[in-house]
């Protein structure tokens, strides 16, 4: 397969929805933070329920790509009704494209699945998991137009991929219940942060046709 036709896979991750050129911009990055010590109570992430959605495209918002990646797995800590710390191991090796967004007529989901999964990109046989574990949970008193709906807290956490572990701070929507924590959210980060790139120089049109942005929703659920 051609390198331009996969090149709105090439910004995955998590892990990790808004549209082309009206992404989100509601995260930030920085360097590698000490995490949050569990304590309270401790909710086991259901991994059946729970997901990260990615959405990725060219130049543009041209011929968007999305899909899921799976938790293998995770659990989130709370005290006092308040969401303390959580860590979460992401399956890479679970990357799957949504065949609606795949349009063209010699385009496969699973053909951009396999490239996706190879060395070009994720090599996920050398990594075969991503992390990410919360190092801080702020109120937030007022949330970005482009935050997701009802998000109340700004959270911030490590997120490792391939290797290389930076700090990502979002707003997101908490919910603790007795029985049951949630967390919503949806932001956008920069894929190159990561060394996440396709061609071998910043010119090559493998590279510079691909949005740097990487759309990621998070949909988490856990309980006692």
């Amino acid at each position: 397969m051609k390198k331009i036709s996969v090149l709105a896979l090439a910004s995955v991750a998590l892990l990790f929805a808004a549209c082309g050129g009206n992404s989100t911009k509601n995260a930030s990055t920085g360097e590698e933070q000490q995490v949050a010590e569990k304590s309270g109570e401790v909710y086991a992430v259901n991994l059946e329920t729970s997901k990260v959605d990615w959405k990725a495209f060219h130049k543009g918002g041209f011929a968007p790509r999305w899909g899921t990646i799976a938790l293998k797995s995770g659990e989130i800590s709370t005290a006092e009704g308040q969401l303390t710390s959580g860590d979460f191991v992401i399956d890479m090796q679970s990357i799957k494209v949504d065949t609606a967004s795949v349009t063209e007529k010699d385009k496969k989901a699973t053909d951009l699945e396999a490239h996706l999964k190879n060395p070009d990109f994720f090599n996920v046989e050398k990594n075969p998991t991503a992390e990410f574990k919360v190092t801080t949970v702020a109120d937030l008193a007022t949330a970005p137009a482009d935050a997701v709906d009802g998000a109340n807290k700004t959270v911030s956490g490590n997120l490792t991929l391939m290797g290389k572990t930076l700090n990502v701070t979002f707003p997101a929507k908490v919910t603790v219940e007795e029985a049951a924590v949630s967390v919503l959210a949806k932001f956008t980060v920069n894929r190159t942060d990561w060394g996440i790139k396709f061609g071998s120089t910043a010119a090559d049109p493998a590279e510079w046709m691909i949005s740097k942005d990487i759309e990621i929703g998070i949909d988490v659920k856990a309980a006692k």
